[in-house]
């Protein structure tokens, strides 16, 4: 326990008394020091019980008051006056017990037989012995952990006695933030105050730490992990320093815990990978589906995924999207990581997340048993990022735009706005261009292209022979159609790539 005012006025050798500021006697005492400065608060750091005998300090109210504002202002503690035989006074003054009453700052009276040097010894002796105390409790706790860690028990063990050592209350999360273990009434409370934060450091590794305080909760944020990150913990901070070494201890405890556990999935990791290299080799189609449902990829459509790793980074990479991955379904061939997932992942957050810089390739989620053709079009894919400076992904309506990112910006808007600028002056509300866009979606049909627009077949009519007689194009021919379609195409896929890219 912390030595506070009050447990320094029930040591008995010292017979201090207290006179004033009784609503402070539960202030923590950090040292004590003795000063006969008349404005001593500068040459303190907080937390002292500041001794004096008042050799320069008037007696009158307006010097008392000034006196302990100084104190107050310094972050003192508690002020000790000594009187009695050989001192300017014999009690103290009744304008100094005054401010400090005002003041709230305990003022304590140290009697003629006991010397300052006597205080001065009994705190710095109870001080040393709260913290061999603290020392005791820190490696008894860390021996608890220990135990806890070493019998195999996992994640919870761990935390367990965690919290019945500190009362504080922890959360263990995966690479995505997703809760892997937790102890403490104000876990759930500490997971969404730390959030953010951990939204903030997942991707910078290892060194990767925040503290936060969110609706007055205070939180920290710590990376766990060896040679690789492999999850965070998010305590209630403390601001007791003694306990910095406790928090230390548990982290490297639960990295050993997190590294056993990604050992002990090796196994899964390799069939996964032997699976994935069956599925590129060309498994039979009926062999595929029941395959995916093993690793739990029970879904109605799956996607491809092809990455090129940095140098030396591949097998890592692979690892760490076997982690966070539905099934587990990554390989490593060379450089290249490839991987097949749900549809419901959102691919392009992981890659921002674990493959920063790295060309991919996104394949179509298409049924399960076509799932080594998504991973083709994810391998073709790889070169087209490279050259894009972003992922590549092949969906339903975005190969066209995909290879009209190919070329230049300039190219693609100069191409767009030749044929389309006629339209652009008459119609600068874009009622025309919705109209041909809807129209050739539908391919060329009246009626459907009306439904799709609420609006009339004539109008639809009278607009498309507008279009014709502002560009001089023929729509009843294919080509015709076909330039405006592909103008139509490299506006929008200019539009895609300024999106991916900002």
């Amino acid at each position: 326990m912390p030595l506070t005012v009050d447990a320094l006025l029930s040591l008995r050798d010292l017979r201090l008394s207290l006179v004033a500021g009784a609503a402070g006697r539960s202030r923590v005492v950090t040292a004590a020091h003795v000063s006969e400065l008349q404005r001593p608060g500068e040459w303190l750091h907080g937390g002292e019980l500041l001794m004096t005998a008042g050799v320069v300090l008037p007696a009158d109210p307006g010097s008392c008051r000034e006196f302990v504002q100084d104190v107050v202002g310094g972050g003192a503690a508690a002020l000790a006056f000594g009187v009695g035989h050989g001192q300017p006074y014999r009690q103290p003054p009744a304008g100094l017990v005054d401010a400090a009453e005002e003041a709230g700052l305990p003022l304590l009276v140290v009697p003629d037989e006991v010397p300052f040097i006597a205080v001065t010894k009994a705190v710095f002796a109870v001080l040393a012995a709260e913290d061999r105390r603290a020392l005791e409790h820190t490696i008894d706790v860390q021996r608890k952990l220990t135990v806890a860690a070493t019998s195999g028990a996992g994640l919870n063990a761990i935390l367990k006695v965690w919290l019945d050592a500190t009362g504080r209350a922890a959360v263990v999360t995966d690479l995505l933030g997703r809760e892997l273990a937790a102890v403490g009434s104000a876990a759930p409370s500490l997971l969404a105050a730390g959030r953010a934060a951990l939204d903030e450091v997942s991707g910078r590794g290892l060194l990767g730490s925040a503290s936060v305080e969110v609706d007055g909760l205070a939180v920290g944020v710590q990376p766990i992990g060896a040679r690789r990150l492999r999850g965070h913990i998010l305590l209630v901070r403390t601001r007791q320093p003694q306990l910095g070494t406790l928090d230390a201890a548990l982290v490297s405890l639960l990295t050993l815990e997190l590294e056993r556990r990604h050992l002990a999935d090796e196994p899964l990791r390799r069939a996964g990978a032997e699976a994935m290299a069956r599925l590129a080799a060309g498994m039979p189609e009926d062999q595929i589906e029941p395959m995916l449902a093993t690793f739990g990829l029970s879904t109605p459509r799956v996607r491809g995924l092809a990455l090129r790793a940095r140098r030396g980074e591949a097998g890592d990479l692979a690892a760490d999207l076997a982690l966070v991955l539905p099934g587990g379904l990554v390989r490593c061939a060379g450089d290249t990581v490839e991987a097949v997932t749900t549809e419901e992942v959102d691919v392009v957050a992981l890659l921002g997340r674990f493959a920063r810089g790295c060309a991919a390739g996104i394949g179509a989620a298409l049924r399960p048993r076509a799932a080594a053709v998504s991973l083709r079009q994810a391998r073709a894919l790889l070169g087209s990022s490279e050259r894009l400076g972003r992922p590549a992904e092949a969906s339903e309506h975005s190969t066209s735009r995909l290879l009209l990112t190919l070329g230049s910006p300039e190219l693609l808007a100069s191409f767009a706005d030749t044929v389309l600028a006629p339209i652009d002056a008459a119609d600068p509300r874009g009622q025309l261009l919705a109209t041909l866009r809807a129209w050739l979606d539908a391919n060329a049909v009246w009626d459907t292209t009306a439904q799709a627009l609420s609006v009339h077949r004539h109008t639809v009519r009278n607009r498309i022979d507008r279009i014709e007689k502002l560009t001089g194009r023929d729509l009843a021919i294919a080509s015709a159609r076909y330039e405006l379609w592909l103008a139509l195409e490299a506006r929008e896929a200019l539009a895609y790539a300024d999106t991916t890219v900002h």
